[in-house]
């Protein structure tokens, strides 16, 4: 989208905003309807206890039913990155975050007062999801489907054909592959964490939020150069395109390296309001922070090529990346420091940041070499 866009092919854009959207309207109903009548057979394979099972089969039928408005919300979203509105996207999520809070803290003073029991009161969390990402739904329904809109959505705009799907799973294959081969390793890497101690896998957590107040706001500015190199690749203007990628790497460089000296002065500070008095917890984070801290500049280089490659569409070098972050870069250091008795006795927990440290620090230093390769090579080509 962001590349029609970018070449000022809005009718391309309106097909492929319609395509999307319906597309998303038919997959989250096929979910509704396939998961929710199978659900109470599906905990009873899972072995829930007989007096869970009623309010479980419940709960868990109201968060799947939330799905379909996320799938909405999504697609509304990728619309307004694609065409550089951001802002949207921000009050969007704002907007969601405070529905969802406001209806869980009513939801806590309702229970405190006895107005609602407690066994009921866990509805309200899903039911609060629904109501939040409700809003945000009609809310983009209503853009979509405004006449004032030169990109509305219309059912007869939809094309299903072999050159529209053909690209946008070879774009979002790799991206799903991504994100779920990650999140099955994360899990994985925490269970090997919890070997060294019960509340180990908390201070990792702790650690990787507080490294998280330096990396996590630069993947907005990955959001956004990703969109604006696709757009100029659209219109042809590769230069330029390249310039976002130079500016980015700069800015995150300078954000990350600011926010590390505020960490550093302030450190003692937020760990300890992290560990809420409890002196031992408060070592184990220090210790894995001690070192995960120190790949968050290379951290903020790995971003901005992911913004790169993204916006050209190399989604398949992006997703080799990250797999290797985890499986070359992470878990086989992890298991040498469990395994191997010098290493385990020697470094303790702080064994945990290590692992971190040289997995974020390959990563960003592969990340700078396959950037500079692929830019070397572009520039042959052109």
């Amino acid at each position: 989208m962001a590349r029609s866009f970018g070449a000022g092919d809005l009718e391309k854009v309106r097909e492929q905003i319609s395509t999307l959207f319906f597309i998303a309207l038919a997959f989250g109903s096929a979910i509704l309807a396939l998961v929710i009548p199978l659900m109470y057979p599906i905990l009873k394979i899972l072995k829930m206890p007989e007096e869970l099972i009623k309010s479980g089969t419940i709960y868990s039928s109201l968060v799947v039913a939330s799905v379909i408005f996320q799938f909405i919300n999504t697609i509304y979203f990728s619309i307004q990155k694609s065409r550089g509105n951001t802002k949207v996207i921000m009050w969007g999520n704002l907007l969601v975050l405070f529905a969802k809070t406001s209806i869980n803290l009513l939801t806590i003073k309702l229970v405190g007062a006895g107005k609602i029991e407690s066994d009921r009161a866990i509805y309200f969390l899903p039911a609060a999801t629904i109501f939040a990402h409700g809003i945000l739904t009609a809310i983009a329904v209503k853009n979509l489907s405004s006449k004032k809109n030169p990109l509305r959505i219309s059912i007869k705009k939809c094309t299903f054909k072999k050159t529209f799907f053909r690209p946008l799973a070879s774009l979002s294959v790799p991206v799903f592959l991504e994100k779920f081969v990650f999140a099955f390793g994360k899990a994985f890497v925490n269970s090997l964490c919890a070997s060294f101690s019960p509340t180990v896998v908390g201070a990792l957590g702790v650690s990787d939020r507080i490294c998280g107040m330096s990396t996590n706001p630069i993947s907005g500015f990955q959001e956004a150069e990703s969109s604006l190199v696709a757009n100029n690749l659209g219109n042809g203007n590769l230069k330029r395109a390249l310039s976002f990628f130079y500016r980015t790497l700069i800015f995150n460089l300078a954000f990350v390296l600011l926010m590390f000296a505020i960490m550093v002065i302030f450190k003692d500070a937020i760990i300890g309001a992290f560990a809420k008095g409890n002196a031992d917890f408060a070592k184990e984070i220090e210790s894995i922070y001690f070192y995960e801290r120190l790949d968050t500049i290379l951290i903020s280089v790995n971003t901005s090529v992911m913004g790169l490659l993204y916006g050209f569409g190399k989604t398949k070098i992006t997703m080799m990346i990250n797999i290797a972050r985890l499986f070359a870069f992470r878990i086989p250091p992890l298991l040498l420091f469990i395994k191997v008795p010098f290493f385990y006795n020697a470094l303790g927990t702080s064994a945990v940041g290590l692992a971190m440290l040289i997995s974020n620090s390959l990563v960003g230093i592969t990340s700078a070499i396959v950037a500079a390769v692929f830019i070397a090579r572009l520039k042959k080509s052109r």
